[in-house]
């Protein structure tokens, strides 16, 4: 992929890129299609498409911001733009939603509109950037950030970070390194905020400042159940799997009533229960050990493998 010869103003330019030509060119697209055609920003959109079920609202959302970024390029030609628009953003919803996976094709879709340098994504938690005791954690938040750099950086749970009830924890303190980094380098680093909704709106309000520096909310809806069946059907067809008489019925009487217990996870309950579902369909193939075994039998999941699931009877 060529990198595109375009300076957002006020941002860095690419490193393989000379300063004199990382800015508006005569030779720039002036059309969106010629700035499509240019950065390649539709092969992400239809990844994302093509790896995530559902989600309408978000992939629609992170269209929008796609646009934004095309219109803000478009806009340099004639020196519109001061500086590069605020891209850190935050992801709410529960887990097995596709956060990751969305932030994995935005630092690609960044990357492609030289908004970010390397278009890589780094993914942490609080363990991450939070040390243990005094002076340990700017160097653990510093060390981070060195290696997100030119790309985002995705941090999980990031409410974890906060915790006000312990008078002894340096979670504020990365906290503050990273207010400062989101402020001062946000031409070099786009940072991506995710968690439970209800936890991340808690963090907002104790925590202004990060909330001022977030640009952009995307919620995660769950999955229907139509859609998780949907996901196995297609993780089944990745790993050269497929569902026997009746399994298919079976899983679906699996997805209801595994929705309605605590710990669900949408799609990585369901790439679970099939992980499994497998173990039991090799541990029932290893017992007939004489037996000639047909390509069939090596790829069919019998309803019987997922039925032996705890979910069944704990219902």
């Amino acid at each position: 992929m060529n990198t595109p010869l375009y300076r957002i103003p006020g941002a860095a330019a690419p490193a393989d890129v000379p300063a004199a030509e990382a800015t508006a060119s005569p030779e720039a697209p002036r059309t969106v299609a010629g700035v499509l055609a240019q950065s390649g920003i539709e092969a992400v959109m239809d990844e994302l498409d093509r790896d995530l079920v559902g989600l309408a609202p978000v992939k629609q959302r992170v269209r929008d911001i796609a646009a934004l970024l095309v219109i803000d390029r478009l806009r340099a030609r004639f020196e519109l733009a001061a500086q590069a628009p605020s891209l850190h953003m935050c992801f709410t919803g529960n887990p097995g939603t596709g956060k990751t996976t969305v932030a994995l094709r935005m630092a690609s879709l960044l990357h492609r509109l030289g908004y970010v340098r390397k278009g890589h994504l780094v993914a942490v938690t609080r363990d991450d950037l939070v040390g243990q005791y005094i002076g340990h954690t700017a160097p653990k938040t510093k060390e981070v950030l060195k290696k997100a750099y030119g790309g985002v950086l995705f941090i999980d749970e990031a409410y974890y970070l906060y915790r006000p009830d312990n008078e002894r924890d340096y979670g504020q303190e990365a906290i503050e390194i990273l207010m400062q980094v989101m402020e001062n380098q946000r031409d070099d680093l786009v940072v991506i905020l995710a968690g439970y909704k209800g936890r991340m709106d808690t963090f907002f309000q104790s925590n202004p400042g990060m909330s001022s520096r977030i640009a952009h909310h995307i919620d995660f809806p769950d999955y229907s159940e139509d859609e998780l069946l949907a996901i196995a059907d297609r993780l089944l067809a990745q790993q050269h799997y497929r569902l026997g008489e009746g399994a298919r019925e079976t899983l679906a009487r699996y997805v209801h009533l595994r929705m309605r217990q605590p710990h669900f996870a949408n799609a990585r309950s369901v790439r679970n229960a099939l992980e499994r579902a497998r173990l039991r369909q090799a541990s029932r193939l290893f017992a007939d050990r004489e037996r000639e075994l047909t390509q069939d039998d090596l790829t069919t999941l019998e309803g019987a493998d997922i039925a032996a699931s705890r979910v069944f009877t704990a219902s």
